[in-house]
């Protein structure tokens, strides 16, 4: 499974990409190949506030449906209407145009999020 570095990660398989105070947010290359062909994203809209650990979006695929959580607090400034109208992108390309939705949070609001190194324990068990 593919784990970059650079990101923080929830025990839920999302990923974060902190960018100053904004944190742009997609599920992980382990969640999309445990859902399989993702069909549809259902995205936050943007204004909308939400609170770490509560879902916020769904991806449904050809297996299931799956909630998606907000990994930090905050306010939703954007969204990936790529991703909603090109469902496939998360399966394609989970860390890069399978992005999400961004969260306006501030700094500091990752530290309860996972390493690369935690995360990747978390899902060899």
């Amino acid at each position: 499974m593919n784990v970059p570095e650079d990101l923080k990660y929830t025990s839920d398989h999302e990923w974060v990409r902190t960018e100053g105070d904004r944190m742009r947010v997609g599920i992980t290359d382990f969640a999309q190949d445990a859902l399989g062909d993702v069909v549809f994203v259902g995205l936050p809209e943007v204004g909308a506030q939400v609170t770490a650990g509560a879902v916020c979006g769904e991806v449904e695929s050809t297996k299931s449906v799956s909630e998606i959580y907000a990994p930090v607090s905050g306010v939703v400034v954007e969204i990936n209407g790529g991703v909603a109208d090109n469902p496939e992108q998360v399966n394609t390309d989970p860390y890069g145009e399978g992005w999400m939705f961004v969260i306006e949070a501030g700094p500091g609001n990752d530290e309860g999020l996972l390493d690369a190194a935690a995360y990747s324990a978390e899902i060899s068990t």
